[in-house]
């Protein structure tokens, strides 16, 4: 497991900045254990306040924080922004389109950086190099340049001294996560110790830039026959573990909707062509770009290749023309273009072990079988045993029946309140169902969280399950003539077929024998209100007698104080005793 470095003492200079985070939140987590955990069990539910403002706040405070500190704030605001499933919709609201945007480095300590790792003077490296930056982020920032040969490039250079920033943060990062092991909701649906050896992992992979340059290379190979996704060419004579060189592709950006338009390029076109990237990305290459937002992703217009249609098309608008007709009666398909993805720092790989549930998820989604995704949910170890699986289906299809043939707009604008009535419908089931996300799936949530953002800029009216249906139909076409799978599902059959005759030879034997025992059990939502009940009427029977005996006391209180008084006490502690129970 990978864990921080040896811890060292901590420079001067960085120590107002470990303190203040663990500052913050001690501060949250004694908050949570006061008012959300003793408060909640000890029927003291009152002193909790408005819940919903509280979280808010919070939240408030924590984007204030990571915006002023940067290092690994904000990308763990970015993660938190997708926990749906453990934290308040207040907080995730709050953390959403949090940016990674810092105030620019004094650039003759860019120089410095630069010089350093190449080896040389900046002038000797890059023909021309801009002092201002194109943007900078927590840990690095990025400069338009040229070659020697005048190609155009950016530089991105990390900032100098991150590294002990970010193992400042690191260290204070996993001594906070540990605080929050004490929290059931926390600790049964997250793999803390996963989650932190992930997030530094991840982390650190961001501070080596030839890493960065790899999983460009890679990703442009994954989708060398694709003309309409890439990624920039890295320029490697001119890259090194500080300091990355790659071909400038800053052409049309996606949200650009003007100047999609302006060149001949349908916005919506864009939508459908990212969309269908991403799927690329998640269920066939497993390899899936973490840091989708709108800075990251550029359009270029291609050459159009001449088609049929082209030449149809031509020589109708001749026609036209000779009979006078101002506009040709046909007109062509539009600009071709390639998505352009750069920032390829946060990747999420998906593991082998989860890849055959993903896939078996979207042919449940795009074929809304409730039961299919539940499967795959189990298949993946997302859902635990013990789970009501009946009831878990039927939210689930309530979930389609309340989002399947949305668009993305109406999803953005009322998916909060959605959301918050399917809570209050099947809140206290979700709450109790075993249910562990995977700690996998952590950056390619964030990534579809904007994703969507982006396609419902581009095409208000993009319905994201009219574009799975074809992709879900297209796996699930795949997997019906791989053999492989098909062996699978066939060797489980035939051994569940041949277990069928033991098991009708055991039970004969059984009943024969008189020893045949029927064992049933409640349904699990009816277990928890019967165990509720009996709660209750226990606490009820509590109070009575504290009651009863503070009653005597009085009554007694005249003819002998002392007795009296020892009951009047009694009655109050036995009365106290049964509020504090939990209920």
């Amino acid at each position: 497991m990978t864990r921080l470095r040896p811890a060292k003492p901590l420079p001067r200079h960085r120590r107002r900045r470990f303190y203040r985070v663990l500052f913050f939140f001690g501060r949250a987590a004694a908050g949570i254990v006061v008012r959300d955990i003793l408060c909640n069990r000890s029927g003291l539910r009152w002193v909790r306040g408005n819940v919903s403002g509280r979280w808010s706040r919070l939240a408030t405070r924590y984007r204030g924080l990571a915006l002023e500190l940067g290092g690994i704030w904000i990308k763990l605001g970015q993660y938190l922004s997708t926990r749906v499933d453990i934290l308040p919709i207040e907080v995730t609201k709050a953390l959403t389109n949090l940016q990674d945007e810092v105030p620019a480095e004094d650039f003759d300590a860019v120089r410095a950086v630069i010089e350093t790792e190449l080896g040389r003077p900046l002038q000797d490296i890059y023909s021309t190099f801009s002092e201002r930056p194109l943007g900078a982020a927590s840990f690095a920032q990025a400069h338009e340049a040229q070659l020697p040969n005048g190609e155009p490039v950016v530089v991105k250079v990390l900032r100098p001294g991150i590294d002990e920033i970010v193992e400042t943060d690191l260290r204070a990062f996993s001594i906070t996560l540990s605080w929050f092991e004490f929290w059931p909701l926390v600790r049964k649906r997250v793999d803390l110790k996963w989650v932190e050896e992930e997030f530094i992992t991840t982390t650190r992979r961001e501070l080596d830039l030839r890493q960065e340059a790899r999983h460009v290379e890679r990703f442009a190979e994954l989708f060398a026959d694709d003309r309409g996704v890439g990624a920039p060419r890295i320029e490697w004579e001119y890259t090194g573990e500080r300091v990355l060189t790659e071909e400038n592709v800053a052409y049309i950006k996606i949200t650009d909707v003007a100047g999609l338009r302006a060149n001949g390029i349908e916005p919506k076109r864009v939508a459908k062509q990212l969309y269908r990237a991403f799927m690329e990305q998640i269920f066939v290459h497993n390899f899936v770009h973490a840091d989708p937002h709108p800075g990251n992703i550029f359009v270029r217009p291609l050459p159009r290749e001449p088609t049929l249609l082209d030449e149809f098309t031509q020589r109708a608008g001749e026609a036209a023309e000779a009979l006078g007709v101002e506009e040709p009666p046909f007109g062509g398909g539009g600009t071709p273009f390639q998505l352009l993805f750069i920032d390829f720092g946060m990747m999420a790989e998906i593991p082998p072990r989860l890849r055959a549930a993903l896939r078996t998820f979207l042919i449940g989604v795009g074929s809304r079988d409730a039961a299919a995704v539940i499967q795959a949910l189990r298949d993946s170890g997302s859902l635990l045993p013990g789970a009501d699986l009946g009831q878990l289906e039927e939210a689930l299809e309530a979930v389609f029946d309340r989002f399947w043939g949305v668009d993305m707009a109406r999803i953005k604008n009322t998916g909060f309140q959605e959301a918050a009535s399917l809570w209050s419908e099947f809140g206290e089931l979700l709450l109790e169902t075993p249910i562990q996300v995977q700690a996998d799936f952590m950056f390619t949530g964030r990534a579809v969280e904007l994703l969507s953002g982006i396609t419902s800029t581009l095409d208000a009216e993009f319905n994201p399950w009219d574009e799975a249906i074809p992709f879900a139909q297209k796996l699930a076409f795949e997997e019906f003539f791989d053999w492989r799978v098909q062996g699978q599902d066939l060797a489980r059959q035939l051994r569940a077929l041949g277990r069928i005759p033991h098991e009708i030879t055991r039970t004969t034997g059984l009943l024969q024998r008189g020893r045949l025992t029927v064992r049933t059990a409640l349904a699990p939502d009816t277990r928890r209100r019967l165990e509720r009940v009996d709660r209750t009427l226990v606490r009820l029977e509590s109070t009575v007698l504290g009651v009863g005996v503070l009653i005597a006391g009085a009554v007694i209180y005249g003819s002998d104080a002392s007795m009296g008084t020892a009951m009047l006490a009694g009655g109050g502690v036995l009365t106290l005793l049964a509020r504090l129970r939990r209920s």
